[in-house]
């Protein structure tokens, strides 16, 4: 997706034949199982399935072209990669134009075996600030880690203090700090769960730079060179 872009409702905008739109929505939805690298343009198109503009067309029609350049690209799996378990977490704060609720995904990778997981604040109450918003969903991300290690236990796969990797420095000091001050006494208590996973080295906070941060590519439009290194980074390469 190009950087300048930000996709909302187009309400003034000239309807497609939804038909059309979300036969191409679903082909692409099931192309993300092997090119995660469109999850995030995609995702933002399959929100206006039901009343579908021009704008919205053109932007599925980019990835189309996208796809097109790069049909030579795949997941690539190495043969003699050595096991790990790591989570990545980011959160676009206030990202959703239409209604400013924060777009966060959470990404587990096991020997390049992706696993991620998308949630806008519905449920959950609207985040006051960015690193809030970091917090929460870094603890939904430590759920999640914990789950894949308890699972890979049954296979003889043991992990120990599974690494979380944040680019928000307040958030990282809000998991690792053990009194409750004043200014986490709005966040549910229950988000605090990550809090005692990192107290009881279940899981490990770190921080991560944003140009290291593999989870932006989930969360916004990227420009090419940073686009290409983290897709680089994500196993998906040319045949060749």
């Amino acid at each position: 997706m190009a950087t300048n872009v930000k996709i909302d409702k187009d309400e003034k905008g000239k309807t497609v034949d939804e038909s059309k739109y979300r036969g191409m929505i679903g082909s692409l939805l099931y192309l993300t199982a092997s090119r995660p690298d469109i999850l995030h343009a995609v995702y933002l198109c399959a929100r206006f399935q039901s009343n579908p503009k021009e704008s919205h067309m053109s932007a599925v029609k980019r990835i189309f072209r996208y796809l097109k350049g790069t049909i030579q690209y795949g997941l690539f799996y190495p043969k003699n990669e050595i096991f790990s378990l790591k989570g990545y977490s980011d959160s676009d704060y206030a990202g959703n134009i239409d209604d400013r609720k924060s777009i966060s995904w959470i990404m587990s990778i096991f020997k390049r075996l992706p696993s991620f997981l998308v949630f806008k604040e519905a449920k959950l109450s609207v985040s006051l600030s960015t690193a809030e918003a970091e917090y929460i969903f870094a603890a939904f991300c430590c759920t999640q880690l914990l789950w894949m290690k308890q699972t890979l236990a049954d296979y003889k796969c043991s992990f120990e203090n599974v690494p979380i990797f944040c680019d928000n420095i307040s958030a990282i000091n809000i998991a690792q700090n053990p009194v409750h001050h004043n200014r986490t006494k709005h966040i549910e208590i229950r988000h605090h769960f990550l809090r005692d996973c990192v107290s009881k080295r279940k899981i490990e906070i770190s921080f991560v730079p944003s140009q290291d941060q593999l989870a932006d590519i989930f969360t916004k439009p990227l420009t090419s060179e940073t686009f290409a290194s983290i897709r680089a980074r994500l196993g998906i390469m040319h045949i060749e």
